[in-house]
């Protein structure tokens, strides 16, 4: 009986150390979700900040643009107003914060192509200065998002193989959503309704 309850107590405490390794390696990955979450909106958030500079010095410019520069101010306010709470990550609710997003980048689009039909505008410091921040902070949208996702397979990984699923299971550890393309992204722009 002793060598028999010492087996027993030897693979308890194997089954509890293995599972709260699973557990602390799923709690990591979960905060690296999180950290990834954050860094998307950080990165839309640059953006945003730079909107109001840009259309100020469109404004200068093209007087007569007021219809997109108020989209574009919409959009912003829109786009500001839908935050992602890492905690409660759904896919409704990345959604809604991308289709918000996308809704400023259209606007943000238009905008820029309006700028076509005023060189001074484009040969202006300020301008070329606001426009290249802006294209460093796309790359660094596309690049948060890219990030995310992989960290986000790597959870959701974790969470899904056996025997790391009855952990995640027991302890609430659900799948997380992916950024996608827009459908937007989907089909190619018709270059000749860039410039009616």
């Amino acid at each position: 009986m002793k060598k028999g309850g010492i087996l027993i107590l030897v693979v308890l405490a194997a089954l509890v150390v293995w599972g709260v390794g699973v557990y602390n390696g799923l709690v990591t990955k979960q905060e690296n979700v999180e950290k990834a979450v954050v860094n998307v909106q950080t990165a839309y958030q640059q953006r945003a900040d730079l909107i109001p500079n840009l259309v100020a010095t469109v404004k200068n410019y093209a007087e007569y643009e007021a219809g997109t520069l108020t989209a574009v101010v919409e959009a912003r306010a829109k786009a500001t107003s839908v935050t992602l709470d890492a905690n409660n990550l759904t896919e409704e609710s990345l959604k809604a914060f991308q289709a918000a997003q996308d809704e400023m980048s259209g606007a943000l689009s238009r905008l820029l192509v309006t700028v076509e039909k005023y060189p001074d505008l484009k040969a202006n410091q300020n301008y070329l200065d606001l426009q290249s921040k802006l294209e460093s902070c796309e790359n660094t949208i596309a690049n948060a998002r890219m990030q995310f996702n992989e960290t986000a397979r790597e959870y959701n990984t974790a969470v899904r193989r056996f025997p790391a699923n009855v952990i995640a299971g027991m302890f609430g550890f659900d799948k997380k959503p992916y950024f996608e393309a827009s459908e937007a992204a989907q089909q190619a722009p018709d270059v000749k309704d860039l410039f009616n």
